[in-house]
This record gives C-alpha cells, structure tokens and sequence, in this order.
C-alpha cells in the first residue's frame, strides 16, 4: 500500500519496494543522491526515528528550494546539500559521518525538470537548448551542439541514444549549423525529423535528447564513479538502491554489481587466481525489481525502471 506522499514533482517510482529494501536500520544514517521532489526522502524520514538522519543532495537548486520547504518539519534529522551525487564521499564527511546505513540512487530526470519548458530537455516545446541538471554549469546543449565535431556527435546519439540513424543525424546538425547556430529545442527537432524520415510510434527526436542530455551532464560516467564511491561509503550490513530508467543505466548498474559481489574476476582459463579481487557486496537482488501493474495504472514514468540492490559484506 502506497503512503500518503505529495505529487508536486512526480510520484515516486518503486516507492515502497525502495524503502523496503534500503531502511533497515531505523537508527541509521541515510542518503538520497537525488532529492528532486523530495519523495523518496520523505518516505526516508517517515521511517526513520528521532535518531536517524538522512542526507539528500541535488545539484538542481529549484529541487532543493521546494523539497527544502515540503521537508522543513524533518530539519532535526534532515541535511540537504546542493552538489552532484558524484561527490556523496564528501558530502557525507561534510555532514559530520564517515559512514553511512543506505544510499539511494534515483537515476532520472523529474518530470519536473522535464515539463519545464525553459530547462530545455524536453521535445515538446520550442525553447532554448540548454539540458543541464545544474543551471550554473557553463556547459550546455548549445555548446554541444555547436562545437562538438560531426564524429562525436554521432558517437554521443548513437551510443548514448541506441538510435540506428544517428550518423544521419549528425550530419544533419553539421551542416544547418554552417548556415546558423542551432539554438533552440524546436531547431533541434526540425534538423532531426529532416533526417528520419517516415511515422514511428514514438518521437523521433526522443533518443537524440536523450542522449545529448546524457552527455551534458556526464550521467553515465557520473554513475560509474559514484557507485564505486557508494559501496566505498556504506557501513558492513548497510546497502545501497539504484534506480534506472534506460537499458544503459541498468546495464552498467548490473555490471558493476556482479563484478563487486564476485571474488576472482580472473579469466576462466587461468587456473590459480591472480586478480587479488575480494567481493565488497552481496547481491539482494539477483534480478531487477519492477513496478507492479497497479503502479504502472496510476504513474506513467515508471513504466521503465528497474531497482537493484546490493549490502555491503563485513
């Protein structure tokens, strides 16, 4: 049964399995790596007792002003820090701990971020180019766009985006750049729907935003360092959740979870093990959680996205 929970931003995916699996310890020290609209967080701290604490870090100060107030009655146990969750190392020492009992990771753009049409991620209005998680960051969709030569462009949609016409495409953006700069969503989309041409059930630009906002904001190399970094962070018995929305999140999560729980990554050939690999976690869950079909009914956006977990072994 879903809790009460607030739907400014959007609803929790996997809310209770989330907390079901992370909230082990209602004396722990928790951390949400991305606050957003501050749901899951809530649903932290409602479990937590007056002894727990949770720390909650978002790079999007918009996210942090209005989960800042909708969390205010929590602010004895509650830290918010505006940073990328790549640094939750330090963050969890600035916050006064060493170690920590949980670590979430919600590896999704909110559909608040999404809807609002002056962030520029979204296909669905012509405004512009922008994609960035944190505003202050002086690299955007524009300088991407602009100045990224015609072969990594190509390599960005097509191996970020999975999208089979992305050489096309990039083609495509070189040469309305050599005429203007490219400068808005709408411009972007045109240049795309020139390349592909002929109906599909979906988008065509969906994949291309997809992945140039991948890019920009380094999501993918972010959450191969962060995940090192978290189970780095977690106290024996403590664990860490990731949600994903996309196959190549889900993939790399999957990898790396494997990889930390095994004890020898030797090659099968090799007889004796010269690796020197000590398994850091054990797996919680050997296959993805999913949303049941009764949150599938009410919340669209979580139509995709899958749940792992892992604890960290002694």
């Amino acid at each position: 049964m879903i809790e009460n929970i607030k739907v400014d931003y959007h609803i929790p995916v996997l809310y209770e399995e989330t907390l079901e699996n992370l909230v082990k310890n209602l004396d722990g020290v928790y951390v949400d790596c991305t606050l957003g609209g501050g749901g899951h967080s809530e649903g932290i701290l409602k479990r937590l007792s007056e002894k727990g604490n949770l720390i909650s870090i978002d790079q999007d100060q918009e996210a942090i002003n209005f989960a800042g107030k909708r969390l205010e009655e929590y602010r004895n146990k509650h830290q918010i820090f505006k940073d990328n969750f790549l640094n939750l190392d330090t963050v969890i020492y600035m916050a006064g701990f060493e170690k920590v009992d949980g670590i979430l990771m919600d590896i999704g753009v909110s559909s608040k971020q999404l809807d609002d049409p002056d962030r520029g991620f979204s296909y669905k209005y012509d405004t512009r180019l922008d994609m960035r998680m944190d505003k202050s960051s002086p690299f955007s969709a524009y300088e991407l766009l602009n100045q990224y030569p015609e072969e990594e462009i190509s390599r960005i949609i097509y191996e970020y985006g999975e999208e089979r016409h992305a050489r096309k495409i990039a083609r495509f953006i070189v040469e309305a750049r050599s005429e203007k700069p490219i400068e808005t969503t709408g411009d972007l989309v045109a240049i795309i729907k020139r390349a592909i041409k002929g109906k599909s059930q979906k988008h065509p630009a969906k994949k291309t935003f997809q992945a140039i906002r991948i890019e920009v904001n380094r999501e993918l190399d972010v959450l191969k360092n962060s995940i090192e970094k978290a189970v780095d962070s977690l106290k024996p018995g403590g664990r860490l959740a990731i949600i994903t929305f996309h196959s190549l999140e889900d993939r790399i999560v999957k990898n790396m979870f494997k990889e930390m729980s095994v004890e020898c990554v030797c090659p099968s050939e090799l007889l004796i093990c010269k690796c020197n690999h000590k398994a850091k976690v054990k797996l919680v869950t050997r296959k993805p959680i999913i949303p049941k079909n009764n949150e599938l009914d009410f919340n669209n956006r979580a139509h995709s996205s899958k749940l792992r977990v892992v604890e960290r072994l002694g």
